[in-house]
């Protein structure tokens, strides 16, 4: 798995926060805040290998992770074993497979956090003659001057309880690491949060989850209504299966085989003859209306009594179309092609969290990311429920509750980055430049290469059977000759990972550091790498030659470092831009009446003056046929290119006027110190409209009264070096 951007910014940041708190006397609490789909788990995994790797505490550590159902912890269980085994120094366990009654170093024991409550009267909990118990083993592991690291999955579930609260005084960790979309703990020690924006931009979750398109839904004070309340059970299931039909369209056109499911979820609240009443008349009418059912493979039921048709369910292709569960069942149970929800009126009441809609975030490709047809990008929810209150977490953020429709088109250039991985790892190029300056640099010269031996300072009694635990301990003076080639290897690894700053140390980077270093060694050393690859270790770690090959490694990294800078002015351009066919607006927007708009209804969120002012000034010229009020980012919406410090960014332009005489102005909306920071924007948009054809116009617009805006709205148009917000005379009357 290549790790995404935000990942890596992530883990670093759990890194330094754990560097600095393992400094303190006392124990300590980081909340690590990740919206669901966002790979917690991996990035959780990633950290663990890091800080064994790199060996950043004095003393042992091993790790206890909790999680608040068997399934849930079985399944992180199975995940970290799977992303950890390739590096092999890491062991995950469960309770009975501990060895000598204690978590041994760099173990991860993984506990269901059920198990562990001593009211349960758990094997785990319960004294024995053996002596393995948890409070016996936990005494034993600190014991052996072994720091507890426990991480807390799903930390919203149980962290706040008394008995939670309990437990984590029991196993009295040394860091104690809380992982939530929607932590609940206060006054940590650290956050480490990771923005829901930056999971939608890598493409690995939807932009938003749609409620109830096409129907009118009002919010007032975080409570929504809808008027698809007034539909039956049915009416939803039928529009659910018209929307899962429409998107299997789409993805067919987008040469896709994934086949999304429908998820209809039954209150948790619900239990014996209920449940069965619902879930018989939801089966009847699948069955009876829409062929779906479990005997043709198309319906699967997950149910704490009844479970059919779940094997391989979660695979793009697979045959099932709706799914019958409960949330309380389907924790942590991920399926990617789940992409719409629909919920009845048994449930009375509903709050809407980002964990309600949380099945269904997820993207079914994420190699692909974010789909061209923006259809496919947005999962959807169907509910005739009447009372639903929207929660002050991410939901408000991530649920559309309005949509907005064009039925106008126009053709324009737009602009779009092409995502770099470059920034945060090195690319194959890195393994060209280094031979490069190697050739610069001489290096071939100026090494030595008689009787090298690599050596590694330690400190004096310390006893070890692995160099990794060694690394990074000296004493002036004391040396040791390294002669097994796994402690060598070891070695070489520690060596390329702290020489790899400030890329990440994942493993395709240090790959191809290493390779950079073993191609330079068969070409101008001739010494082959499979043959003898003790040998090459050896010559560069040695004393004599270690920093000549810490320069060559510094001064490949920097020229890496300008040819990546020198790709971001490379753009993806598309010649025929046109009008979004819907937005979707979440509930921080209120309906806006107009009459020009290319979007309608209209739906704004009121955070700027002057933007509000103008397009009421818009919206009342005779000249003008209608207007657009851009987004601010992905491809959807219209952006231009302008230069800030030496590096090509994206402008994306508040508003897009068309007027009846066939010209089109381009204007950003700006006042007060905002137009004398908009210098180089301005000189964007203007080489934009220069270079493009002549109908266009347009500029960075304000009016000359900021606080009434009574005054006249200009425009300036000339270069950025006259632009200045307290003297007006360079800039031009806006009259349509």
């Amino acid at each position: 798995m290549i790790l995404k951007n935000f990942q890596i910014k992530a883990i670093n940041k759990l890194i330094e926060n754990t560097r600095e708190l393992l400094n303190s006397s006392t124990n300590s609490n980081i909340i690590f805040k990740s919206p669901t789909g966002s790979g917690k788990t991996i990035m959780v995994a990633e950290f663990i290998h890091r800080i064994t790797k790199d060996k950043i505490s004095n003393r042992d550590i091993c790790f206890i992770w909790a999680g608040p159902r068997r399934t849930l912890t079985d399944q992180s269980k199975e995940k970290l074993t799977r992303y950890l085994n390739k590096f092999k120094d890491l062991k995950c366990s469960s309770f009975l497979e501990l060895q000598n009654n204690e978590i041994s170093e760099n173990e991860i024991l993984f506990l269901n956090w059920e198990s562990i409550n001593k009211k349960n009267k758990s094997t785990i909990v319960v004294e024995n003659e053996r002596e393995f118990f948890l409070s016996k083993v936990l005494e034993k592991t600190k014991d052996k001057r072994r720091d507890i690291f426990l991480i807390i999955d799903e930390s919203h579930h149980h962290a706040t309880s008394e008995i939670s609260r309990k437990l984590i005084d029991e196993i009295s960790p040394k860091i104690a690491i809380e992982v939530s979309a929607t932590p609940v703990v206060s006054n940590p020690d650290a956050i480490v949060n990771v923005k829901l924006d930056d999971v939608k931009l890598e493409g690995l979750i939807k932009k938003t989850v749609i409620l109830n398109e096409s129907f009118d839904n009002l919010l007032s004070k975080n409570k929504i209504t809808s008027s698809l309340s007034e539909g039956s059970d049915k009416f939803i299931i039928d529009e659910a299966i018209k929307k899962r039909k429409l998107l299997l369209s789409k993805y067919k056109k987008s040469k896709s085989k994934v086949n999304p499911l429908i998820l209809i979820q039954l209150p948790d609240n619900i239990r014996g003859q209920q449940e069965d009443k619902i879930r018989i008349e939801i089966q009847q009418y699948l069955a009876s209306k829409h062929k779906i059912k479990t005997e043709n493979g198309k319906l699967a039921i997950r149910l704490s009594e009844d479970k059919k048709n779940l094997e391989n369910i979660a695979k793009n292709e697979n045959e099932v179309e709706v799914l019958i569960f409960k949330q309380a069942i389907a924790l942590g149970w991920d399926c990617p092609r789940a992409q719409i929800l629909a919920l009845f009126r048994n449930w009375k009441t509903l709050s809407f969290s980002i964990q309600t809609v949380g099945r269904i975030m997820r993207m079914p490709e994420v190699k692909k990311g974010h789909y061209k047809d923006d259809i496919l990008n947005h999962s959807y929810i169907y509910t005739n429920l009447s009372d639903i209150s929207l929660r002050e977490d991410q939901a408000k953020d991530y649920l559309s509750i309005f949509s907005s429709f064009s039925n106008k088109s126009i053709k324009l250039i737009s602009y779009s980055r092409l995502r770099q991985r470059e920034k945060t790892r090195l690319s194959p190029l890195f393994i060209e430049i280094f031979l490069k300056e190697s050739k610069k640099y001489n290096l071939a010269k100026k090494i030595s290469l008689l009787n090298k031996k690599a050596k590694l300072s330690f400190i004096i009694n310390q006893t070890s059977d692995s160099i990794d635990n060694l690394a990074n301990k000296t004493v002036k003076g004391q040396k040791y000759q390294v002669t097994n080639d796994n402690d060598l290897q070891a070695l070489f690894d520690s060596f390329i990972r702290n020489n790899l700053s400030p890329f990440f140390p994942e493993d395709r980077s240090v790959g191809r550091l290493k390779e950079s270093i073993y191609r330079f060694c068969k070409i101008y050393l001739k010494i082959d790498y499979e043959k003898d690859f003790s040998k090459i270790i050896n010559l560069v770690l040695n004393d004599d030659n270690i920093n000549k090959f810490v320069n060559l490694i510094d001064i490949s990294k920097n020229k890496y470092i300008e040819e990546i800078k020198a790709k971001d002015d490379h753009f993806k351009k598309n010649n025929e831009w046109s009008f979004p066919e819907a937005i979707n607006f979440t509930g921080n927007y209120t309906e806006l009446k107009t009459k020009k708009s290319v979007m309608n209804p209209f739906y704004y969120d009121y955070k700027w003056k002057t933007e509000e002012n103008f397009i009421k000034y818009i919206d009342k010229s005779k000249d003008i046929k209608f207007w657009f009020k851009n987004g601010d980012s992905d491809e959807t919406y219209f952006a231009l290119p302008y230069k800030f410090k030496k590096q090509i960014n994206l402008f994306y332009i508040d508003f897009i006027v068309v007027l009846k005489n066939g010209k089109i102005g381009l204007f950003d909306t700006k006042s007060g110190s905002t137009i004398d920071a908009a210098k180089e924007k301005s000189d964007g948009l203007q080489s934009y409209i220069s270079k493009n054809n002549q109908k266009f116009f347009g500029g960075i617009v304000t009016n000359t009264d900021p606080e009434n805006f009574n005054g006249r709205w200009i425009y300036y148009n000339k270069p950025s070096k006259f632009l200045d917000s307290t003297d007006l005379k360079n800039w031009k009357t806006l009259d349509f």
